[in-house]
């Protein structure tokens, strides 16, 4: 295979669609897995190559991800690892086999935190395994650790910070001391990756074997990231809530000509913006720092009207931002919320960071004010469209955040740069993979799909992906939303898949059309009966929404199902639906 890239594939009586096949075998495999597959087809014995490598010579890489980011950092210490010549194995937590660990010599967790301290679900059957009576003693195993979380949370990196502590405790030698990244990791990571690479140069001696993958591909492999998205133009940017709606949301369509950009049904699109200009001004009003004031940044100069459009996070209220404002002002009332962990989370819970200086005004210098802001981080949206349906394109079901508080008017900072493009904008994307918010394998097998508002979004692209493929197995959506007349989200599309037999079951909620609010976590409970017959028949549950409320409500309400149909208690409910989440037929996508 190293040298397929000098073959005619014509010449050779390979069609298109066996080099497809070979691409989307060839793409999953590991370095290890592609030179012994390089090996075998040239007719030599590699399997004994691959066991002449010591484990002292292999650094492993375990990366657990929910919205990619570990992934995408994991990945960037792949690479620097290889270009230094150490052999190495990236895997996810998901995909890793526990029983490896006990020969693992050479180990860098990356892991991230979500909700109220969770693991990836990628990574609840490792986190199960160590804390078991199973877990292996690892006294020859060095190791290190990368923590990803979000600050505004309670618990913080909780899930690295378990995983250092017990990887310590099996008796693990740390070379490196745990860091803790939180949402603006960037810059923190790379000094992290260079430390890591500048010990694991002595650590691990280099392997004689090639790092460097091979496969035949009949495309140009581009690969577009957080750092380095794709530059392309949005084409449609559509309000399809009605006139008397409560809600703006949009149907947005981006263009991907000729950019070889692809994504699979279940990833979420990256998306960076620009604050909006009132908002700069208005904060800059208030703190008294004039438009054109420059800042000096990586050696440049930069007026700090625009460093904060386009460089700072302005609308994510943080703990650090608190302290900060806090302690420059010398407001003791502030100094006091920050202090107490409750008070602390219900002011961030509905502000944004113009309400904390409108709320306690001060004079600023911008170097003051820029000390006290993260970096600016993409948003993430769920790609409401098939690739195998709508080809060089991709689609995003767009909630406008935009609400009045405090005695003025205020705008989500990616949401309302979206809502203000005209059609040809030109919008930077990259794609984040979402291996734990997948279709089943088998395209026979029911699923059942709950997205209220703009949690439609992956299920309209779930059943474009199974329209496409012809696929046999049933699709039964709940989808709700305010009122009928102005929030029936793709109502024709949808009808039309129901018409066809694409979609098997539809049941709506619209909460506010009769006196007594429904909600999808009611419409579950009135047909617990077919649900439970559905998951009998290995039937796959998607929720995509809200996670503070709605996620929390249709969980609460597939418990019941479980515990009343399946005459259980409700200990056992849990039991059967956290199974259920390890076998990846029960998956959320939840924000």
């Amino acid at each position: 295979m190293e040298n397929s890239k000098n073959l005619n594939v014509d010449q050779a009586g390979i069609s298109s669609d066996i080099v497809e096949k070979i691409d989307n075998i060839t793409s999953s495999l590991s370095q290890e897995q592609k030179f012994w597959l390089s090996q075998y087809l040239a007719g030599s014995n590699a399997s004994s190559k691959i066991e002449s490598i010591d484990n002292d010579q292999i650094l492993t890489i375990l990366y657990g991800s929910q919205t990619g980011n570990s992934r995408s950092i994991a990945e960037e210490l792949n690479d620097a690892a290889k270009e230094e010549g150490i052999q190495t194995e990236l895997v996810s937590m998901g995909k890793f086999k526990e029983k490896n660990l006990r020969k693992t010599k050479n180990l860098v967790v990356l892991v991230s935190t979500q909700g109220e301290g969770d693991p990836p679900d990628d990574a609840l059957n490792l986190v199960d395994f160590i804390n078991s009576s199973k877990a292996p003693k690892l006294q020859s195993t060095k190791f290190a650790v990368c923590a990803l979380g979000d600050s505004s949370y309670e618990f913080y990196c909780k899930t690295g910070k378990d995983f250092d502590a017990k990887l310590e405790e099996l008796g693990g030698q740390r070379f490196l001391d745990r860091v803790d990244l939180d949402v603006d990791f960037d810059e923190d990571a790379e000094a992290w990756i260079r430390s890591s690479i500048a010990i694991l140069r002595d650590l691990i001696p280099k392997s004689t074997v090639s790092n460097a993958p091979s496969k035949v591909s009949s495309k140009k492999e581009v690969k577009y990231t957080r750092k380095k998205p794709l530059k392309t133009n949005l084409l449609i940017n559509q309000k399809i809530t009605g006139r008397y709606s409560e809600k703006d949301i949009r149907h947005i369509e981006i263009g991907l000509e000729e950019s070889n950009l692809s994504y699979k049904a279940g990833d979420s699109l990256g998306v960076w913006f620009r604050n909006n200009s009132e908002l700069v001004k208005q904060l800059l009003s208030i703190t008294g720092i004039k438009e054109d004031e420059e800042i000096e940044l990586d050696k440049e100069k930069v007026s700090i009207k625009e460093l904060l459009e386009e460089t700072y996070e302005l609308t994510q209220l943080h703990p650090g931002f608190i302290k900060d404002y806090a302690k420059t002002t010398n407001n003791k009332k502030l100094i006091n919320i920050h202090n107490d962990p409750e008070k602390l989370r219900e002011y961030i819970a509905d502000r944004q960071i113009i309400d904390v200086i409108h709320e306690h005004p001060a004079t600023l210098n911008s170097s003051e004010l820029i000390s006290m802001l993260r970096k600016l981080t993409p948003r993430l949206y769920s790609i409401a469209s098939s690739q195998a349906e709508v080809e060089e394109e991709v689609h995003l079901t767009v909630g406008v955040v935009k609400y009045d508080a405090f005695g003025f008017s205020h705008l989500g900072g990616a949401s309302g740069h979206l809502s203000q493009l005209e059609p040809g904008a030109e919008v930077s994307i990259y794609v984040e993979s979402s291996d734990h918010f997948r279709l089943p394998d088998n395209p026979d097998t029911p699923i059942i799909m709950i997205g209220p508002g703009t949690g439609i979004a992956p299920f309209r692209a779930f059943i474009q992906e199974r329209a496409a493929m012809d696929s046999n197995g049933d699709n039964w959506l709940f989808f709700g939303n305010p009122h009928f007349t102005e929030d029936f989200l793709y109502q024709t599309e949808l009808q039309n898949w129901k018409n066809e037999g694409v979609l098997t079951r539809i049941d709506l909620a619209f909460s506010r059309d009769q006196n007594k609010k429904i909600y999808v976590q009611h419409r579950i409970l009135d047909q617990a009966k077919e649900i439970w017959n559905w998951i009998n028949r290995g039937a796959h549950i998607y929720i995509c929404g809200d996670e503070s409320r709605m996620a929390k409500d249709v969980q609460n309400a597939i418990l019941t199902v479980i515990e009343e149909q399946g005459n259980i208690t409700a200990k056992e409910a849990s039991t059967l639906l956290d199974e259920l989440r390890r076998e990846g037929r029960y998956q959320k996508d939840v924000y």
